[in-house]
């Protein structure tokens, strides 16, 4: 594991090594890391001009707690006067003129951002294969997706490119490439970050994460991050409890496991039987295990594609190259151009997305199927407060399998199933946690996923930390 932020903290304390140094070291590791395509754009003069300004805040004692932390961040989160393309042509050169909330909440406690990472166009994507930056690769097996959407940002930090990341999920872009990468991605609840300054997918599942080598870096920084925002209206005012003091537990938990997601199908052995032997575990150790039935399993994927896509194809209205976004130069004709411009700009994947978003809002069918779907998921998330009235946790594999080969699941109903078990913690809005659980044979990491209770992430943090004690260690990723 490459080192957490704590243990680069206490060496620049300790004055073997500085912020400049450690900005150095991540740009020369990019350098002959370059084949991954984690970073697509870096802030180089910046980031060791900041580095140098921190180094001598720490000198005279008024650093901020996240001196001596270099960030990569998602291309779809909003930087200053620095191109947020959502890795896509659409937005090619676009740079916001304000930053995220959460950007500039970590800018104040002294972060340094070190560039922008690889991600799925407009956030659309299970394996970081629909950007127009081409694929970001695994640092595990280079011919592997790290997926998606956040993919660059799980191999940036895999890989030790930067210290920690940000992503952002929507129905499981943190979470997926964390799990296939080897890493912590941690999607709080809906609303306990700000959503503002991040490229909007689907604005009622969307949620920014972190992507972090420790709970103890995620917890740090989901502190630092969380609370209430007044430029976004579904941002929570509830108190932010010191997450980073309340990690240690002695209780004994009570776990949950969903049989179908044990029982699917799809589920590859080896990732069912590292599950099986982590529950023994949980049991030996005292802690209340209980397997339950959750018959709606099978109705979260299309009822999430069903809602994500009609809320995409909403949100991706204003990108018609009139006000905002990619202009045509092909025609001058004002029906024309508005169709070349959305056809020349999108990709394949984010036309596919709008395209089933219309159709589910055209008149004739939105009762059918939109309307219909925002009752099963209020039916969703119903079951699952029931759930959390008895247990502490809900625990899963975060994916069926370990990271697939690039150009494998070109159909995109294989693709959309891969999100089978994260899409659950986006419809009901609770926070989750994937935590690198083992190795599997063909030398891939396997991940397992920890949802907790709405605005519990106190809870999940200190089972997550639990976890990682007990779980098998992920070899570190040679590039």
């Amino acid at each position: 594991m490459h080192p957490s932020f704590k243990e680069i903290s206490k060496e620049i304390q300790q004055g073997k090594t500085s912020c400049v140094e450690l900005v150095e070291q991540y740009l020369q590791r990019i350098e002959t890391t370059k084949k991954l395509n984690a970073f697509i754009e870096l802030f180089k003069e910046e980031a060791l001009r900041k580095a140098s300004i921190i180094d001598q805040k720490i000198k005279d004692g008024i650093a901020g707690r996240l001196a001596g932390m270099v960030i990569g961040i998602k291309d779809n989160i909003s930087y200053q006067h620095h191109r947020t393309e959502a890795s896509s042509k659409m937005l090619k050169g676009y740079q916001p003129l304000y930053s995220a909330t959460v950007l500039t909440r970590l800018l104040e406690e002294d972060a340094i951002i070190l560039g922008r990472l690889n991600c799925d166009e407009f956030a659309m994507g299970g394996s970081n294969e629909n950007s127009a930056f081409g694929p970001a690769l695994n640092p595990y097996d280079l011919t592997r997706v790290t997926g998606g959407s956040s993919g660059g940002s799980a191999a940036a930090v895999a890989a030790g490119l930067c210290t920690a990341a940000l992503g952002s999920d929507t129905g499981g872009s943190v979470r997926q490439p964390a799990a296939f990468c080897g890493v912590i991605g941690f999607k709080p609840t809906y609303g306990r970050l700000s959503r503002y300054g991040l490229i909007a997918f689907g604005s009622s599942f969307d949620q920014i994460g972190v992507l972090t080598n420790t709970i103890e870096d995620a917890a740090l920084m989901l502190e630092i991050m969380a609370g209430k925002d007044v430029h976004d209206g579904t941002s929570s005012s509830i108190e932010v409890p010191p997450y980073t003091t309340l990690l240690e537990s002695t209780k004994k938990f009570k776990v949950a496991v969903i049989r179908q997601c044990k029982e699917a199908a799809g589920l590859d052995p080896e990732v069912k039987s590292l599950f099986e032997e982590l529950i023994a575990d949980l049991k030996s150790d005292g802690h209340q295990v209980e397997e339950i039935e959750f018959p709606l399993l099978d109705k979260m994927v299309p009822v999430y594609y069903v809602l994500t896509t009609a809320e995409a194809s909403s949100n991706l209205s204003r990108y018609s190259g009139l006000h905002f976004g990619h202009r045509t130069k092909a025609t001058n004709n004002f029906d024309r151009s508005l169709s070349l411009s959305r056809s020349e700009g999108f990709g394949k994947e984010v036309k596919r997305r709008i395209l089933l978003g219309t159709f589910v809002l055209s008149s004739g069918y939105y009762d059918a199927y939109y309307e219909k779907a925002q009752r099963v998921r209020r039916m969703i998330a119903d079951e699952t407060d029931k759930i959390f009235k008895n247990y502490n946790i809900l625990l899963s594999p975060t994916t069926p399998s370990v990271a697939f080969k690039i150009g494998e699941k070109m159909d995109p109903v294989s693709m959309y199933l891969e999100d089978i078990f994260t899409v659950h913690a986006n419809l009901a809005g609770l926070p989750a946690v994937n935590i690198p659980a083992g190795m599997h044979s063909s030398h891939l990491p396997i991940g397992f996923q920890i949802m907790g209770k709405s605005m519990d992430e106190v809870t999940l943090l200190q089972f997550s930390k639990y976890i990682v004690k007990l779980t098998k260690p992920v070899t570190p990723a040679t590039v």
